[in-house]
């Protein structure tokens, strides 16, 4: 076993899953677009200063600056921006289950928008992806959760997996730090005039709201960045991304734990259901066809 890929992937997991819970404590103290553009803004900057200090130059490609332009809007502005808004009024483990399912969602859309086969096992992968969705959301929503909360994360999904679709392929030519970085002042360029027009600025300045900022900068926006791409370039996009199933767990753990939020049976056994069903999504892709011989 490669026990460095595998560090490298519970340390993925366990940061990227735990930016629900840090960014419903920054909406509870601030707007979330405003801390939003603000934190593409100050970790745009950072990734450029470290890829400037590296010698990364700017793109040079067309495929890299629609790779900038797609994720800007699409991972940044849309899928964030949407959650950052509903984490107002949503618990941040049912926000996590959602953004977890990206795995299940990617494989739905490739299949509808581009005729990929999916085999016996992937297919009753997704199957249960939507099974564990459905156990868990019709509890909650019985429960008083906001339906508008959850209709946004769930359009942040969306977004997020078209634009997977859409950039699958686009290689950062060793200048990473520079892309990460230039999609992130795309999506802080893009959120800003939304927070201008459309929130009252009034932040309380508090601890915990220095803490959540910085560690939403620091971990989730640069560190699992560039761990995932390391772990990609280690084993692979398909072995890579088996880690995702991982992410209801941790997601639903770390609200639970920094939060206090109440967990219950149904919720635990529709995590479950979901993770059994990435994972076997992840396992059952079957490989592009072999090019047939001249």
């Amino acid at each position: 076993m490669d026990w460095r890929a595998l560090a490298l992937g519970v340390a993925f997991v366990a940061m990227w899953s735990s930016a629900f819970t840090s960014a419903h404590v920054v909406v509870t103290y601030a707007p979330p677009f405003l801390a939003l553009s603000t934190r593409f803004l100050v970790s745009g900057l950072i990734a450029l200063a470290i890829g400037r200090a590296l010698g990364q130059r700017l793109p040079r490609d067309r495929a890299q600056w629609i790779a900038v332009g797609v994720f800007g809007l699409c991972q940044n502005a849309l899928y964030l921006g949407l959650n950052f808004l509903a984490l107002q009024s949503l618990d941040a483990s049912v926000a996590v289950i959602i953004a977890s399912l990206l795995p299940l969602a990617v494989a739905a859309l490739a299949l509808i928008a581009r005729g990929e086969r999916l085999s016996a096992l992937a297919a009753a992968g997704l199957a249960a992806g939507v099974a564990g969705v459905l156990v868990i959301m019709t509890a909650r929503l019985q429960a008083g959760a906001d339906p508008l909360a959850v209709a946004l994360c769930v359009g942040g999904l969306l977004a997020l997996s078209v634009a997977t679709l859409l950039v699958t392929g686009a290689s950062a030519d060793g200048n990473l730090w520079t892309i990460v970085g230039l999609q992130m002042l795309v999506g802080s360029l893009l959120l800003f005039p939304v927070a201008a027009l459309f929130e009252t600025w009034r932040v309380a300045w508090t601890l915990p709201l220095a803490l959540a900022f910085g560690y939403t900068v620091l971990a989730p926006g640069l560190a699992a960045t560039m761990i995932w791409f390391v772990l990609v370039r280690r084993i692979g996009a398909t072995r890579a991304a088996t880690f995702h199933f991982l992410n209801p767990f941790f997601g639903i753990a770390t609200a639970a734990i920094v939060l206090g939020e109440t967990l219950t049976l149904r919720d635990l056994a529709g995590v479950a259901i979901i993770m059994a069903g990435i994972l076997a999504v992840q396992l059952g892709r079957r490989p592009p066809p072999a090019p047939m011989p001249d």
